[in-house]
């Protein structure tokens, strides 16, 4: 299969494009900066704010192969601290990163794969994008976009043959952690005494996580299978049973049980 991932240069993308060139698929992936190169893999490089730059990434995949059968968007970046301190600025470069990023390659893919009556279209959300996190609203808020937009999409496709897949992990060990920009105004920690011991928590969590490797086996099955799940939730035990959890209890008791728990 030919598959197009975005942002391959660490974390899951890079376990990814790995596990899925040694499966022996035809892999191109996109970065910004990359200084490492995995074998056998096409690197693009590519700004996912820049509309341009992704639509010539899909059509140098098109041009190469001729068909483009699996796109997975993975490329992100997260921003921590209470909502109201964080900058405008930096809240519209996280939607426009990991939401509208997104958007503007799924712009020059879908119609591909509507064409070919075939293809699988692989987004990844969060478990933030079912819950929203304290401290980390506006990820949860690019998250939730992309579920939105995935719900809407696999309904307007559903007579194209293109599966819409969205994959919500939970807390993972990757570079993630140390590059979130986070809120360090002196106001911030005295409005909200809790937000520093709420991201340590939150930053430990993930750095104690489930291993890359361990998405990208899961992702190895998800792009074999021929009529996959709508949502793939991929976490730990506690993790996986906390979003059903969630919708099955009264809104202000789960609010009280969330709140313990990030020490609010």
């Amino acid at each position: 299969m030919v598959i197009l991932i975005t942002g391959i240069t660490s974390g899951f993308g890079k376990a990814m494009a790995e596990r899925l060139a040694a499966d022996g698929h035809k892999v191109y992936g996109t970065h910004r900066h990359a200084k490492e190169f995995i074998p056998g893999v096409t690197y693009i490089k590519v700004d996912a704010t820049v509309e341009a730059e992704c639509e010539a990434a899909v059509k140098q995949v098109m041009d190469a192969e001729g068909r483009l059968d699996v796109f997975i968007n993975n490329a992100g970046m997260g921003i921590g601290g209470p909502l109201e301190f964080t900058p405008v600025s930096d809240a519209e470069s996280q939607m426009d990163v990991n939401f509208m990023g997104m958007v503007r390659f799924l712009h020059y893919v879908i119609p591909v794969m509507r064409s070919q009556k075939q293809g699988k279209i692989i987004c990844f959300s969060s478990i933030a994008g079912k819950l929203g996190l304290p401290f980390q609203g506006f990820y949860s808020a690019s998250k939730f976009a992309i579920e939105g937009y995935c719900d809407a999409l696999r309904l307007e496709l559903r007579k194209s043959h293109v599966d819409v897949v969205v994959i919500e992990p939970g807390d993972f060990a990757t570079g993630f952690t140390a590059n979130r920009k986070k809120v360090e105004d002196p106001a911030a920690y005295e409005a909200y005494p809790s937000y520093k011991e709420s991201m340590a928590g939150m930053e430990n969590d993930e750095r104690t996580g489930l291993k890359p490797d361990y998405l990208a086996a899961k992702i190895s099955r998800i792009v074999k299978k021929k009529n996959p799940a709508y949502n793939y939730v991929i976490a730990n035990f506690i993790q996986r049973i906390s979003i059903p959890v969630s919708i099955i209890l009264p809104r202000r008791l789960w609010a009280r049980i969330f709140a313990s728990w990030y020490h609010l």
